[in-house]
């Protein structure tokens, strides 16, 4: 009896001394995926960012206007977007992640950064990244970004 209540004394200590383990769930782990994203984007190198979307994704990227439908073109299409933004980086504002199995939706706003003849600019631009869970990993199936349209002229008085 005194070795059960021993035993059953250690259990608990063991129990509540242990932390309490966040597990991400399918939505903070989209979330770090697109977190990744604006991480690499931050590079002039097109290959880590490259390796983040599916053999078959596809990009509607925010500077062209053609889809790019394969690596090389996705590739080809961060190598200009990269000379063409020097100092680039990328600022994510309100995201909405979805999730439907293996399959998930981030659609939101991010903000562009860069320098051009000297300026510090920017563009501003919307958002919709699916992604796909292959080999436990989310990858990027479908990137579509364009450009923010302006506001609507205000009504006349």
């Amino acid at each position: 009896m005194k070795r059960r209540i021993g035993f059953l004394l250690i259990v608990s200590l063991i129990v509540l001394g242990m932390a309490p383990t966040a597990f991400a769930g399918p939505k903070e782990e989209v979330a770090a995926a697109t977190a990744k994203w604006a991480e690499l984007f931050t590079s002039d190198n097109p290959d880590p960012i490259l390796a983040l979307y599916a053999k078959d994704g596809i990009l509607w990227g925010t500077l062209s206007p053609a889809r790019r439908d394969d690596p090389a073109a996705i590739r080809d299409y961060f190598v200009k977007a990269f000379a063409a933004l020097p100092g680039h980086k990328v600022a994510f504002g309100d995201q909405r992640i979805r999730v439907y199995g293996n399959t998930a939706i981030n659609t939101g706003y991010y903000t562009f950064s860069f320098m051009k003849d000297g300026q510090a600019k920017t563009l501003p631009a919307r958002y919709s990244f699916t992604y796909v869970k292959q080999g436990g990993k989310w990858l990027i199936a479908d990137h579509h970004s364009s450009a923010m349209p302006a506001p609507p002229p205000a009504p006349p008085k």
